[in-house]
């Protein structure tokens, strides 16, 4: 069996995600929406696992980090407070010829990649300089005179492009509020949940009793009316966010974002994860509101991208809802500042900002644990398609098969699955051979199948193989319970 290239890999996860459940394409038999996608019956298991994983380790194991749910639906005046209405905005590019819409950064960033990948690191590094030069001056002429310089072509046509000049394009979705136009306002989607838990930020406070420093963690959707779809769930108009937004005393802001740099970065490994497959990505730009920004990029098929973005917004939030809604956010500290032997008293809070785009980490965990395999011998062919998730992560944790439909087997193999269920997704399967039953159940990461034989009957023990090794061992029915527990366990990478 060839080995495929990163191309062909990419293609074959989008297509294995569809084929089992995993992704689909939004509104499908109306021929889609574009860069909008629907998670089907194992693709939100998995998602809903990420979630979980990343739950605990932000919330769960932390005793001074609290979760909320805000409201997708916000007062219109907290984007004016954040920037979102002014500021909110992309540097586009049209080709007149295909009247396609690409970002302008984007597709100077491919050819970089390209650049690198044909081993002209000279070229990269000179086109990744001239870009960020003219990103933080903001000079959109030049943005499209180095796409011009440098070749760039459609990334979907392949042909020689018409380029427009390149502008600014809001990416925010607003809509009307009220049962009359006349009296009807204009209020936005939120285009990411981050305001939701600055704008609570006293509510938790003083609900909590929490002490500086504390994290506010959120999981929510966010929608950005994104003009390019394409890399599949990468960018997206409707996706999620894991946030967590910790506030700090001011000075203490770089000990505090070196401390989370580190800390997100060892929650991606604990999966297992090639160490190699990650790298920091130093912002040369910086937003206006920050003193320090990196994100987290994983090298996916098409080149390193970012997944997760670390960044030190300084004061400027809570100051400007301060500013916006008149009303005071500020913390009082009573600790006792050695310096002047004072309390420390009122200021408005620093804040380390750690945010992970959760359909990048699920594309993310597919394309790690996709794996096509080759398993053939001298006497036959043979190959399977497995996706090697880690026990935690994957949608369904057994599944159950009785080795015929008779004998009372099946009703042997549904009583052992009702007494797991409750702790574990399981699935039963009686259809077809037991080794195209494995294949199945490969194909969607379960890591252990349980086969119920006429021994079963005799001795209550099973055989229980392992999707990894595809070893098998006989066990004991009643020690299923605490097997597959001690297997999947959260413990094993928290």
């Amino acid at each position: 069996m060839s080995t495929p290239n990163t191309d062909e890999i990419f293609k074959n996860v989008i297509a294995h995600a569809k084929e089992y459940g995993f992704v689909f394409p939004s509104s499908e038999i109306y021929d889609g929406l574009s860069a909008v996608y629907d998670y089907g019956q194992n693709g939100a298991e998995l998602k809903n696992n990420i979630k979980t994983y990343w739950w605990k380790a932000m919330v769960q194991m932390h005793d001074n980090i609290v979760g909320i749910d805000s409201a997708i639906f916000m007062h219109p005046k907290i984007w004016k407070a954040s920037g979102h209405v002014d500021g909110f905005s992309d540097p586009m590019i049209d080709n007149k010829v295909t009247q396609k819409r690409y970002r302008a950064d984007q597709l100077l960033e491919d050819k970089i990649a390209a650049y690198d990948a044909a081993g002209q690191t000279d070229q990269a590094e000179l086109l990744q300089t001239e870009m960020d030069n003219a990103l933080k001056a903001e000079d959109l002429p030049r943005l499209r005179e180095l796409i011009l310089e440098h070749e760039i072509k459609d990334p979907l046509s392949k042909d020689r492009p018409d380029w427009t000049d390149v502008r600014q394009f809001n990416l925010m979705f607003s809509t009307q509020v009220g049962a009359l136009a006349d009296d009807s306002s204009t209020i936005y989607l939120r285009p990411e949940t981050a305001q939701g838990i600055f704008v609570n930020f006293l509510n938790v406070q003083k609900t909590g009793r929490m002490k500086i420093p504390f994290g506010i963690a959120q999981i929510g959707k966010a929608f950005r009316n994104e003009v390019i779809a394409r890399q599949f769930i990468i960018r997206m108009r409707e996706f999620e966010q894991m946030e967590m937004q910790f506030f700090v005393r001011p000075g203490t802001q770089k000990e505090w974002f070196n401390k989370w740099k580190e800390t997100r970065l060892q929650w991606h490994l604990a999966l297992g994860t090639d160490a190699a497959k990650y790298r920091y990505h130093e912002h040369t730009k910086l937003a206006h509101y920050a003193d320090a920004a990196y994100d987290i990029e994983f090298d996916f098929p098409f080149g390193f991208k970012e997944v997760e973005g670390i960044h030190s917004r300084t004061d400027f939030d809570l100051s400007q809802h301060q500013e916006f809604s008149g009303k005071k956010m500020q913390y009082f500290d009573p600790e006792v500042d050695p310096d002047t032997n004072k309390p420390y008293g009122n200021y408005v809070p620093y804040v380390i900002e750690t945010s992970i785009g959760l359909d990048r980490m699920f594309l993310l965990t597919m394309i790690n644990a996709y794996k096509e395999e080759d398993l053939s011998t001298e006497e036959k062919q043979d190959s399977r398609t497995v996706l090697r998730l880690h026990p935690c992560l994957a949608p369904v944790k057994a599944a159950i098969f009785p080795l015929t439909k008779k004998d009372g087997l099946p009703e042997k193999a549904r009583e052992i699955m009702d007494t797991l269920k409750l702790d574990f997704n399981i699935q039963y399967e009686e259809k077809d051979a037991i080794g195209k039953r494995y294949r199945r159940q490969d194909a969607i990461g379960t890591p252990f199948c349980i086969t119920v034989d006429h021994q079963t009957l005799e001795d209550n023990t099973v055989t229980i193989r392992h999707r990894d090794s595809m070893a098998q061992e006989r066990v004991a029915a009643d020690q299923l319970d605490k097997i597959i527990g001690d297997l999947v366990s959260w413990k094993n990478v928290l």
